[in-house]
């Protein structure tokens, strides 16, 4: 599959501390890595991706907001603000774009407060629980839904 797209890669809180965070739940890989894992799965897939990471909501919702006249589709893991930001919400579907939340880890085998994610209502479909891999996931998901589009 080889499609002209651009997405946006979005991650959330802490996700900068990946590698040092919890190894026993999200692995020793770093940020820097998981970036270069997905650029080189876009360029087997035929895409670009602007991969970006915040620990402050209202950037986020900002470069969600860019996000729609920049890119095709959004993959994303907004860390905690998945289970309580309504604005990262509201800008997901004021986008109009293709979303795929992932999450390194199951959410659902987590603490309650984890169960519930105001992304999944806008989501096209959710990937947890496959670690780093997940991403990969993902941009094979995205970029499925943008050859179909």
């Amino acid at each position: 599959m080889a499609i002209d797209a651009s997405v946006l890669v979005l991650n959330g809180p802490n996700l900068n501390m990946l590698g040092v965070r919890e190894p026993q739940i999200y692995g020793s890989m770093t940020l820097d890595d998981l970036e270069s894992m997905c650029q080189e799965r876009a360029e087997q897939l035929g895409i670009q991706i602007d991969f970006r990471q915040s620990n402050h909501e209202g950037e986020l919702v900002s470069w969600i907001q860019q996000a729609r006249t920049e890119h095709d589709g959004i993959v994303i893991n907004a860390g905690a603000y998945s289970h309580t930001s309504v604005a990262i919400m509201d800008a997901l579907i004021l986008s109009e774009l293709p979303v795929v939340e992932v999450h390194l880890s199951n959410i659902y085998k987590r603490e309650p407060i984890r169960h519930h994610s105001h992304i999944s209502a806008v989501a096209k479909g959710m990937i947890c629980g496959f670690g780093p891999y997940g991403y990969l996931l993902a941009l094979d998901a995205i970029a499925n839904i943008l050859d179909r589009d």
